[in-house]
């Protein structure tokens, strides 16, 4: 059985879910051997082998697999047996409802071929080898359906748990994405449906690509209402997610690091190539939305300004390189602990700020004649769709070739060293200027000018505060702020500041009544132990971005603006 489902590089030990597994040769029991963690080795006997096995499903993911009353879903990586030697072989599979009344209602929703099942009914359905039937997540359940068609095929959304979203408004937007994605590529790859699986839930966020669908969990406050046609935060947000995974159709589903074709499941595999296939995809996912008109260009600004403050926040980006960040994936980015602000940077984030420094460079040097969608076309005409592995450095090369310039510099500095791109630069080239302010506050997540009537310097923790019955949770603290230097760490809990009581609700209140400079008493438990420190506070630094169109540009920025943001042709 798999060790790690693609998209998600983390080993997670499917096998450790099976709860009993038998088999028979000949109607009669035969005795397995297991060889490892995950592998079973059953002995020689004469005609076919029957396995019989049962899995544990409870997690409510978008990796593996979920069972109650009201829904099933599964990835194939974490239900589904390998036989080794036999993954070439057509697989087949029957889908069979659960018994009694409660559960006549219920459909199916998958990409995966139907052999002898109507469209959403239960029955048996196929798959070319094993590659292809773990990568068709199946829904079933009441959930709510909704349809399109985009590049000449069907296209479902299945939202299942309970919601009142507007499905009209989400179908249309959902369509105006996915021709603007396939457009860029010219075609669609050789699917015949796509299909969106939803789980709606109170409080929950990701997603995880497939061949011809793609597994999202949201919150139910993501999705439209009907009568509100605003595109609130949270749609938005809701959208970028499923414009990400729909863009992986092609890049990273297709087109793929040398090191995943074939995938092998069973153990990591290393490539520092991420930045490209996770990048490059976070780079679009956003562009997208205001390509097909969904959101004002000043609405996109507002969310590059937002991950440009993400990275900047981030001392890791000066330990770690984006490259590096790729290749740790395993141990680092995917186990993620207190200390990860200070330690590691992510290859999605500044991964897609090297895409967009690297699109810009493109735009300038060929006069706007090419872009990084030429790249995009390239990759998939010459190795996603013929099936060919891109070799490590291999895309290096060709960004080299399309920008007419050699770019090793710019690789050595910006992907295999920490330096920062030169985006203030770059971005003055399309009329925008690149502004940095401090935090406003705890919860300024950027992309804004500040709001700071009062002018008054903002004072700086130096630290990421949550709620605690006992009082102001440190989760974080950053390096070399004043929290970090007057001792205190991730994991105390701040219970009074100046011989204040404190919360997470009034600590940032009342350090903002103090001065720069000013020297307060902290006490907090550290596990049980009570402890004092002093605190020396300081001015927040200047790491918060915003970014704002420069209309007295010259007009040849300006006009390159209009076209990266394809607001003309």
């Amino acid at each position: 059985m798999p060790a790690w489902i693609p998209g998600s590089y983390m080993i997670r030990d499917f096998a450790r879910n099976v709860i009993r597994l038998n088999a028979k040769a000949d109607n009669q029991p035969i005795e397995l051997k297991k060889l490892d963690k995950s592998t079973w080795q059953c002995p020689a006997c004469k005609g076919p082998i029957t396995l019989t096995y049962e899995v544990y499903a409870w997690d409510l993911s978008v990796r593996t697999a979920h069972l109650d009353t009201s829904h099933a879903y599964f990835n194939g990586s974490s239900v589904f047996l390998q036989v080794h030697g036999q993954e070439d072989k057509r697989c087949s599979i029957d889908i069979q409802p659960p018994a009694g009344d409660n559960y006549a209602s219920w459909r199916v929703a998958t990409a995966m071929s139907r052999l002898k099942a109507e469209l959403y009914g239960f029955g048996l359905y196929q798959a070319e080898n094993y590659d292809e039937l773990v990568d068709h997540p199946v829904e079933m359940g009441t959930f709510t359906l909704g349809t399109f068609e985009a590049g000449g095929i069907p296209h479902d959304i299945a939202i299942t748990g309970q919601h009142r979203a507007d499905m009209k408004r989400l179908c249309a937007d959902l369509e105006k994405i996915c021709n603007t994605h396939i457009a860029l590529f010219g075609e669609l790859p050789a699917i015949k449906r796509y299909v969106f699986l939803v789980m709606a839930v109170g409080d929950g966020y990701g997603g995880l690509e497939h061949r011809a669908s793609t597994s999202l969990l949201c919150s139910r406050k993501d999705l439209p209402l009907e009568g509100n046609d605003v595109v609130t935060d949270d749609y938005r947000t809701f959208l970028g997610l499923c414009s990400h995974e729909y863009f992986h159709t092609w890049n990273v589903k297709r087109i793929k690091p040398a090191a995943f074709t074939p995938y092998e499941l069973s153990r990591e595999t290393y490539t520092e190539q991420l930045w490209a296939f996770e990048g490059i995809t976070a780079y679009y996912d956003d562009l997208a939305l205001v390509r097909c008109g969904i959101i004002e260009p000043s609405s996109y600004l507002e969310l590059l300004g937002q991950i440009i403050t993400r990275v900047w926040r981030g001392q890791g980006r000066f330990k770690q390189s984006v490259a590096a960040s790729s290749f740790d994936t395993w141990t680092k980015f995917y186990k993620q602990d207190e200390s990860a602000p200070n330690t590691i940077v992510s290859y999605y984030t500044k991964g897609s700020l090297i895409a967009l420094a690297l699109d810009l460079i493109i735009r300038q040097t060929s006069n706007n004649h090419k872009s990084l969608d030429d790249l995009m076309r390239l990759l998939w005409q010459e190795y996603g769709k013929p099936g060919r592995g891109l070799a490590e450095k291999e895309i290096e090369k060709l960004l080299s070739e399309l920008a007419g310039q050699n770019l090793t510099d710019f690789f050595a500095n910006y992907l295999y060293c920490t330096q920062d791109p030169p985006l203030e630069n770059l971005l003055k080239t399309v009329g925008i200027n690149f502004q940095l302010r401090a935090a406003g506050s705890m919860d300024d997540k950027g992309g804004k000018p500040a709001d700071n009537s009062n002018n008054k310097p903002v004072i700086n923790l130096g630290a990421r505060v949550a709620a605690d019955p006992a009082g102001a949770l440190l989760t974080h603290v950053f390096d070399n702020g004043p929290a970090q230097c007057a001792g205190l760490a991730a994991g105390d809990i701040v219970i009074a500041l100046g011989g204040i009581r404190s919360s997470k609700d009034n600590l940032e209140k009342n350090i903002s009544s103090l001065q720069i400079n000013d020297e307060v008493t902290v006490h907090a438990f550290r596990r049980d132990e009570l402890k004092t420190f002093t605190l020396v506070l300081t001015a927040a630094p200047l790491d918060t971005c915003y970014l704002e169109m420069n209309d007295s540009a010259e007009i040849q920025n300006i006009t390159a603006r209009q076209r990266w943001l394809n607001q003309t042709q």
